[in-house]
């Protein structure tokens, strides 16, 4: 631009004003022409990791996995004055390269195997309005299709999971031939050393061979082997979680049930680029058939009569009928259903409430010790203890009982006052 600009006839000054460089610098461009300009090398730096640098070499070399922070102290020893990050930089490029390699995806056969897991989520409900509860949603993937089930739950116990299981598995119509779990305790206790071999929870493995699937557990700290469930749990959260509000629990199950059918299972997946449901229709004939009678094991507990005439199971209350005598009755938990037995026979059955804190009463459990007296004809009866009739009066009976001793405290003050 310089030798363009003095070929048209402008000045030096020009030139510098209108490019922005000193005259000097355009004198010499004029006088070399097109000449290159020439720079003599840089002198080479001086480091003060230099004079250490072979020791560092032979170290690595012989210890490869000796940390910069060692090398730190033993060359400070020696006499070393420079910092740590230009260290770590030097043994970064000195150490050998570790041979990782990238994970290998498994892609599984037409009703080969499911994969199971729970994730939490923070909620609250419209209907408690600041109230935030924790909630647990268990899914269950098809690895083949990548077809997905979910529900939420309020827990991750046993029943709950044996509960799932059989509500998935009639979701899709039959059982894969192998169910994926990650360590989670209701599935897997743990590991046996001495046998290496799995520890499955006893009740999973009658579940397991009712419905004719084999339980497998990912290796430890390996959750990426169960890649096909642990991204659908992002992908609910982010589409079907935020921005949503549920009434309770079941609006919210009733929302993620109509959200799996027109969504999740409608789309078309990244993976296998097909649709979730059509390619579910191809795989469903490769599953097991379901068990002809459901699946009735039981967990057996103890659980005391409260005063009132309930017991306890799962943070909810069941009744008990009148004449009940045991105070401490043995109590079957299947995954639908709760029995109560006093010495061996069974007094009530109860289906399994699916939420906390709340009773199922059975008709008939309450019976008027004296249904022909004058007060249980017009009020009726409930119970304090079993056995235990307590009148229910209406509030007008209350009102005029306070009247009568309001009159009569009002009289006795009158009274005394006269006296004095």
């Amino acid at each position: 631009m310089i030798l363009e600009l003095h070929r048209e006839g402008l000045s030096i000054s020009a030139i510098a004003e209108q490019t922005g460089k000193d005259r000097k610098t355009i004198r010499k461009y004029i006088r070399n022409g097109m000449v290159a300009p020439s720079y003599t090398p840089r002198p080479p730096e001086v480091r003060l990791i230099d004079p250490y640098m072979d020791y560092i070499s032979q170290r690595i070399e012989a210890y490869p996995g000796l940390s910069a922070s060692r090398l730190m102290r033993e060359i400070r020893a020696m006499g070393y004055q420079g910092g740590r990050t230009v260290l770590a930089g030097m043994v970064s490029e000195l150490r050998p390269v570790r041979q990782t390699g990238f994970e290998v995806r498994y892609e599984t056969a037409a009703g080969k195997q499911a994969q199971v897991d729970f994730a939490h989520f923070k909620v609250m409900f419209t209907e408690e309005p600041g109230v935030t509860r924790t909630v647990w949603l268990f899914a269950m993937v098809l690895g083949h299709s990548r077809y997905l089930w979910a529900q939420f739950v309020l827990r991750q116990d046993l029943p709950t999971v044996l509960r799932c299981h059989m509500a998935a598995f009639e979701h899709f119509g039959g059982v894969p031939q192998q169910v994926l779990y990650d360590r989670m305790k209701t599935a897997v206790l743990g590991e046996d050393q001495a046998e290496q071999h799995i520890v499955y929870n006893a009740k999973l493995l009658s579940l397991a061979k009712h419905y004719d699937f084999s339980p497998r557990a990912c290796k430890a700290y390996r959750a990426q082997t169960k890649g096909n469930i642990e991204r659908p749990y992002r992908y609910i959260r982010q589409a079907f979680f935020l921005c949503r509000e549920f009434a309770h629990l079941d609006d919210m199950n009733s929302q993620l049930a109509d959200w799996l059918a027109t969504v999740a299972n409608a789309r078309t997946h990244g993976t296998t680029n097909r649709v979730v449901a059509d390619h579910f229709a191809e795989e469903r004939p490769a599953l097991g058939e379901l068990p002809a009678i459901p699946f009735g094991d039981a967990i057996r507990i103890e659980r005391r009569i409260s005063h009132d005439g309930f017991v306890s199971v799962g943070s909810n209350l069941y009744s008990v009928p009148d004449g009940t005598r045991k105070r401490v009755l043995e109590v079957e938990m299947t995954p639908t259903e709760v029995r109560i037995h006093e010495a061996g026979s069974m007094i009530a059955v109860h289906q399994v409430l699916q939420g906390r804190r709340q009773r199922s009463f059975l008709p008939g459990h309450r019976v008027a010790r004296n249904p022909g007296s004058a007060a249980n004809a017009l009020t009726g009866t409930i119970l304090g203890r079993p056995g235990h009739a307590v009148a229910r009066r209406s509030l007008s009976v209350y009102d005029a009982v306070a009247r009568q001793l309001a009159r009569q405290v009002g009289s006795s003050a009158v009274d005394q006052g006269a006296a004095q």
